[in-house]
């Protein structure tokens, strides 16, 4: 069997460990030149691969790709694009097709989260209906940790391990000066639907009294009273109150406390100032003074805080990209799975993308407390290991020293395409 050429694609919002699943596809691809000619990403994500804006990754050096593991953001550009039905779009995956058979890409490897995985099991199906042989493979990647069948998502423990230090370390600044200056400190950190980003801020109160006291999620209604009233209790009993909050934090009616009514390419909702919202609903009811933190781009692209857990299992997945590709396992996604907390223990598995596409793992009701205002002892559990351990990337005059790669394009074939 002749080798056949790879397309990677990096997709919607980016981490500080999504360069490090490249770095692992791309050093294992490399070992396999027999079955593997070259790997293709597509800049800007699927938006190269529809335009024919192709980067030929083989005109890095080792050491280039080597330096990925220890850069954030998306080293090949990323896109919020979503390809919808195949009846609406058919236009777009019959170019992806006719792209595909000009490169002779026979392997695609999209790397992104719920969205991505519907998109990559969409091209599995028309490249089935066009007889065009290509494997194709997810590789998970989402902050919000929400997709199924994986354990945990890469990029979530990074997120999770800055906003527990972040609300930690804010606690103690608010704690200094509560007694005649700021008593209140809220911290609004991302989690459209799910509350896994909002939980790890959990993680920084050992003890009874510490920061955070109270965590607002989207799996539970806000209900103003019960709110004002836990502040007023903090404030009274330990001096000062520290929140964590959702960016979708939702009423009962489910409409969102702050949504400032645009969309995003995908359709969602742009959110964004919950944390203000709430900072202010204290100001107004209870008259304390607040200050209040958008974590947004900082949590996601902190890669000098990584967990050496995520850092770790980021790469491991993109390894078995490639490995469940040249098995020819078609239409699956590379997965995490648990085999023990205390050590923690895990093992690379699969699961088919038509279990995963578009379906969205929320916090389970046993992780939340009972009253709806933080996590519980299950959910520390499953949490702690996933922030644990660390790897700095390497500093140069005090900054961390990262890597931009040439990104050359490969030669166009076919006509242009609008997208």
């Amino acid at each position: 069997m002749s080798a056949r050429n790879a397309f990677y694609a990096q997709s919607g919002g980016v981490t500080a460990v999504i360069n490090a699943t490249a770095c692992g596809l791309i050093q294992e691809a490399r070992r396999f030149p027999e079955r593997i000619g070259k790997v293709y990403a597509g800049r800007d994500g699927i938006i190269g691969a529809l335009t024919e804006d192709l980067i030929d990754t083989s005109l890095e050096s080792d050491a280039d790709i080597a330096r990925l593991r220890h850069t954030p953001g998306g080293a090949f550009g990323s896109c919020r694009y979503k390809l919808k039905s195949l009846e609406t779009h058919r236009a777009q995956y019959e170019r992806l097709i006719e792209v595909f058979k000009a490169h002779d890409i026979g392997y695609f490897f999209y790397n992104g989260g719920n969205d991505s995985m519907d998109t990559a099991w969409k091209v599995s199906q028309i490249a089935e209906k066009m007889g065009y042989p290509v494997v194709c493979v997810g590789v998970p990647k989402t902050v919000d940790n929400d997709l199924p069948h994986t354990d945990c998502c890469p990029g979530f423990g990074s997120v999770a391990k800055y906003v527990a230090t972040s609300i930690r370390e804010a606690g103690y600044d608010v704690v200094s000066m509560a007694r005649t200056s700021t008593k209140i400190f809220v911290l609004e950190v991302m989690g459209r639907h799910a509350g896994w980003i909002t939980a790890a801020c959990g993680l920084a109160a050992e003890n009874n009294g510490e920061p955070p006291h109270i965590l607002l999620f989207p799996e539970v209604p806000f209900n103003p009273e019960a709110f004002v009233a836990r502040v007023d209790a903090c404030v009274k009993q330990y001096g000062y109150c520290t929140v964590a909050v959702s960016e979708g934090l939702s009423d009962a009616e489910g409409r969102l406390i702050a949504e400032s009514g645009a969309k995003d390419a995908f359709g969602h909702s742009q959110l964004g100032g919950v944390g203000q919202v709430v900072a202010q609903l204290i100001k107004d009811k209870l008259g304390l003074k607040y200050h209040w933190a958008l974590a947004d781009y900082l949590q996601r692209s902190a890669r000098h805080l990584a967990s050496r857990t995520d850092l770790e299992q980021a790469h491991a997945l993109g390894v078995a990209a490639v490995d469940l590709a040249l098995q020819g396992k078609n239409a699956v996604m590379a997965t995490i799975c648990r085999l023990a907390d205390e050590p923690y223990r895990w093992e690379i598995s699969d699961a088919p993308l038509a279990e995963i596409a578009n379906v969205e793992r929320k916090m389970p009701a046993e992780f939340i407390t009972p009253d709806g205002f933080h996590i519980t002892e299950a959910c520390r559990a499953y949490l702690q290991p996933l922030i644990e351990g660390e790897e700095p990337p390497p500093f140069r005059g005090g900054l961390p020293d990262y890597i931009r790669l040439k990104n050359i394009a490969v030669p166009k074939k076919l006509p242009a395409f609008a997208v």
